[in-house]
């Protein structure tokens, strides 16, 4: 197999004529996309992002076009050369080959028929090459007469979108299952180091830092779960249904035999939507999904919260931990360390919720037989599984695992704070209690210091008490849950 030549070889300025519906242009003559194309580019340069800025959706498209190929040259309904040609082509592809020629606009009105051309032309002309052809000689092998045999966009763009849907989400689940973990490492490592707990900002009960630490552990992992499920519900696709669902000019067995090669191509277990029509139309899967990863990523974004609050100082904030200092934090203040690492999680957050929205709108928006905004809805799942990932990575790796704790100062703020008086109610009742707290809170005395004054309970009695295991009845507990994480 020959080695593709993918910038233009020819004489500067130099192009070859095509002809589509609307009459002739002149392409660059050594370009792999066509006609069709060319006039996406003119018409929707609206972001400046070409569809291979997503590089699983255009392995996707060659995956698919790969089975569809190898489907119709199982039916006769191409020659065993055109179809090997359509393939190679495509194994070409999915190795990494001609991406730059995939160009057209992420954003782009058709519901994806750009796209769908942009790899029917390229699959096309890289196939003519290998036959010994001329790039743009149709004749030779044709993008809509053989690569896009017993297909339309409206069952190759969705089923594509699925099945690259499903590498981008096996790389954020790895991730996030590598953040919970990171979590649950420290929650080892503070598992002894006791601290006040806060509800809306005010002293509430002691608990210690490892139940702190565990709670994200869990937090993460039950996201990565949920996950999971939504990348289940994307795995039915309606390859074979061409235009609306009812299957026409897709011969039969066409789509038995397309999605299993699918299968067997891309390695995703894909199946055949139960009524392709209803899957035509129904963008429900990828609503579920965006859903899911709004959820993680409100979730990411309120841990983020609490280690910029715990970090927070270092001297006049709560520094019950320490982040990694990563880089310098100011232009102006010499010495300033900011926690640089959460927030740029908080933003891909914010961008996440955004994009949620977006593709709410679009789910809503179709019509009738096809929803034709797919394009908004798959770009926007991309960028928010892409920045998901790499988010989850970051936080992971430049933040959470360097992550060390204020031990004494911690135990310090337990032994002061008002809120300890709850765990010796039981001991000195309620009306001492009070009265205690109010004496603390006005005296800036300790709690402790005061029952022991009062004659309330021994050093020996408020010290038994004050032991984690006592404070925290649920400690061991928790801890073996976080193990299981």
């Amino acid at each position: 197999m020959s080695t593709p030549q993918t910038t233009d070889q020819s004489p500067a300025g130099a192009t070859r004529r095509e002809h589509d519906l609307l009459g002739d242009r002149e392409v660059p003559a050594g370009a792999y996309y066509g006609v069709h194309t060319l006039r996406a580019l003119e018409n929707f340069p609206i972001s400046g992002s070409p569809i291979s800025t997503h590089p699983d959706l255009v392995v996707a498209l060659a995956c698919v076009k790969q089975a569809a190929a190898r489907a119709n040259a199982e039916l006769g309904l191409l020659t065993p050369e055109v179809a090997g040609a359509v393939e190679a082509a495509c194994e070409e592809v999915r190795a990494g080959e001609l991406h730059g020629e995939f160009v057209v606009d992420v954003i782009q009105g058709g519901a994806g028929t750009s796209t769908n051309m942009n790899a029917n032309e390229v699959i096309a002309n890289r196939a003519i090459e290998l036959l010994g052809g001329t790039l743009g000689d149709y004749s030779v092998v044709h993008p809509l007469d053989q690569v896009n045999r017993s297909q339309s966009t409206n069952d190759v763009y969705p089923t594509a979108v699925k099945v690259a849907m499903h590498f981008a989400i096996d790389r954020l689940h790895t991730a996030m299952k590598g953040l919970s973990q990171a979590f649950a490492v420290k929650a080892d490592e503070f598992a002894g180091v006791l601290k006040m707990g806060r509800t809306q900002l005010q002293d509430a009960v002691p608990m210690t830092l490892g139940q702190e630490f565990a709670t994200y552990a869990v937090m993460v992992a039950e996201d990565a779960d949920r996950l999971a499920e939504a990348a289940a519900l994307i795995r039915e696709i309606n390859l074979g249904g061409t235009a609306i669902g009812t299957g026409l000019n897709a011969p039969s067995r066409y789509t038995e035999l397309a999605v299993a090669a699918l299968r067997d191509i891309s390695g995703v277990p894909v199946v055949s939507a139960t009524d392709l029509v209803e899957a035509t139309q129904d963008v429900g899967s990828f609503v579920q999904l965006s859903g899911v990863l709004k959820r993680t990523a409100v979730k990411l974004s309120k841990i983020c919260n609490d280690l910029r609050l715990l970090s927070s100082g270092p001297r006049s904030g709560f520094s019950e931990i320490n982040l990694p200092p990563v880089q310098a934090g100011s232009s102006i203040m010499p010495g300033k360390v900011n926690p640089v690492i959460p927030e740029v999680v908080n933003q891909v957050a914010f961008e996440v919720v955004g994009n949620d929205v977006a593709i709410s709108f679009a789910a809503e928006g179709g019509q009738l037989q096809l929803n034709a905004f797919e394009p908004i809805i798959a770009h926007n799942l991309f960028e928010s599984v892409t920045h998901l990932t790499a988010a989850c990575r970051v936080l992971e790796s430049r933040c959470v695992v360097g992550i060390t704790a204020n031990t004494e100062h911690l135990r310090g703020v337990v032994e002061r704070s008002i809120g300890i008086v709850t765990a010796l109610n039981p001991h000195i009742g309620y009306a001492a209690a009070t009265e205690v707290a109010a004496e603390a809170l006005a005296s800036g005395r300790s709690v402790t210091e005061l029952v022991v004054e009062r004659g309330l309970m021994t050093p020996e009695q408020v010290d038994a008490v004050m032991r984690p295991e006592v404070l925290i009845p649920t400690l061991q507990r928790r801890a073996a849950t976080v193990r299981d994480v």
